[in-house]
């Protein structure tokens, strides 16, 4: 018989591209929100007096597909994990991985982003103490826009994608049957049979309809409640990786379209950028909703593409990258506010001042994640990691353990 996109023998034993895409899509999130504090007339809770216009397009053109990717290799690994585990199982591993680390950063890591911030607007006195205890107490209202998220007194800033993640996940664990009926079957043989211009173009159709139903009326929030817009391009793109987790077929098709989809990709934003220039206000309606959501697959489309004709190899860097990369993205925005208070009275200037910021924004995340989180067990689970085996288990297979791998990116069992 041979094998189909639902069998063991269609995926690889391990997926090593959807290890370094992920490493690598964390790493530009980190780069993307150093450029916050620099890009000028875009919001953020603290703003560089080298604030530059030019930074502007390269963030914009970063931006329409950068949590997109990261929302699609999400859906790939739980596409792997759901072959191995009942709806509640995948629930409570998911909430346990997920919740756990935002309430302890929510509670510890996140706080100091806000008292920057509030300082920074003046409405926040000087004295982190006395506002931590009064962050934690939420007992006392804050002035209005002392920081996102004052007005419920405590906020995830940006952490937001983890309850997004785990409301995707809760979703697709509740409704499995559905998705493992012949009718949700048929969609998922569906889409990971579509192959040249269909593949490119097909799965651009949803992303387009919701943009020009929802975009207009939902900015985004990231509030959660309220993110209509986002949650239905997030949660369509999580759907086509949960679809294409554990197929061979449409992932050697990415790789053999990668270049055309790199090219359509240049041309798409090559035409959205002149128009966008061309424009005496901010262009709107369905040409550049379509060039937007078009951009926006090609990218991805290309990314992985690349991903997996270059990257799905045993990288001796993975093992490291695939159990830092978690705790990097707790840690990283609260250092590069730490950062950026630090260096600000030094004006060191537009060039060596970024340089240094993303240096230390690196060197932090390094020393705490591997000086302290990986070494200390109980410190592991508040930052999305297994703990640690013992010597003692039979199990481990060195000294520091094994490599708790991000569930599902491995092949199940012949049994499964």
């Amino acid at each position: 018989m041979s094998a189909t996109p639902d069998t063991p023998s269609a995926a690889p034993d391990r997926r090593h591209d959807i290890d370094a895409l992920r490493a690598l899509a964390f790493l530009f999130v980190i780069l993307y929100h150093v450029g916050m504090y620099y890009v000028a007339d875009w919001p953020w809770h603290l703003k560089s007096p080298h604030a530059a216009e030019w930074l502007q397009w390269p963030m914009r053109v970063l931006n329409l597909w950068r949590m997109d990717l990261v929302f699609l290799v999400s859906g790939v690994s739980l596409g792997f994990l759901a072959r191995n585990q009942d709806s509640w199982a995948l629930i409570r591993s998911r909430g346990v991985r997920l919740m756990l680390p935002l309430a302890f950063a929510m509670a510890v890591i996140v706080p100091y982003q806000a008292y920057a911030e509030g300082v920074a607007n003046g409405l926040v006195a000087p004295g982190f103490g006395a506002f931590l205890l009064r962050y934690l107490s939420m007992g006392h209202p804050w002035p209005k826009q002392a920081f996102a998220g004052a007005e419920f007194g405590i906020t995830w800033n940006h952490l937001w994608y983890l309850p997004y993640l785990f409301t995707y996940t809760a979703i697709i664990a509740l409704t499995l049957p559905l998705w493992r009926s012949p009718a949700g079957q048929w969609m998922r043989q569906r889409f990971n049979g579509l192959r040249g211009w269909k593949l490119l173009l097909l799965p651009v159709l949803p992303l387009l309809l919701s943009t020009m139903l929802l975009a207009r009326h939902f900015p985004p929030t990231h509030n959660l409640i309220r993110d209509f817009h986002l949650h239905s391009i997030y949660f369509t793109v999580f759907v086509y990786g949960y679809w294409m987790g554990v197929d061979t077929g449409v992932w050697r098709e990415l790789e053999r379209l990668r270049r055309v989809s790199l090219a359509l990709a240049v041309a798409v934003i090559a035409t959205f950028v002149v128009l966008r220039l061309g424009a005496k206000g901010p262009p709107s309606g369905v040409l550049m909703d379509t060039l937007r959501m078009l951009y926006l697959w090609l990218a991805v489309a290309t990314i992985l593409g690349h991903g997996h004709r270059y990257l799905n190899r045993p990288w001796p860097w993975l093992r490291w990258a695939n159990e830092s990369v978690y705790p990097w993205y707790v840690l990283h925005q609260t250092l590069i506010i730490a950062g950026a208070a630090l260096l600000a009275p030094l004006a060191l200037g537009p060039v060596l001042e970024p340089a240094l910021l993303v240096a230390l924004t690196i060197a932090g995340c390094w020393a705490l994640t591997d000086g302290l989180i990986r070494r200390v067990n109980w410190l592991r689970p508040l930052f999305g990691l297994k703990p640690r085996r013992t010597s003692a288990d039979p199990r481990a297979t060195s000294p520091e353990g094994p490599l708790p791998p991000e569930p599902g990116l491995r092949s199940p069992s012949p049994r499964a």
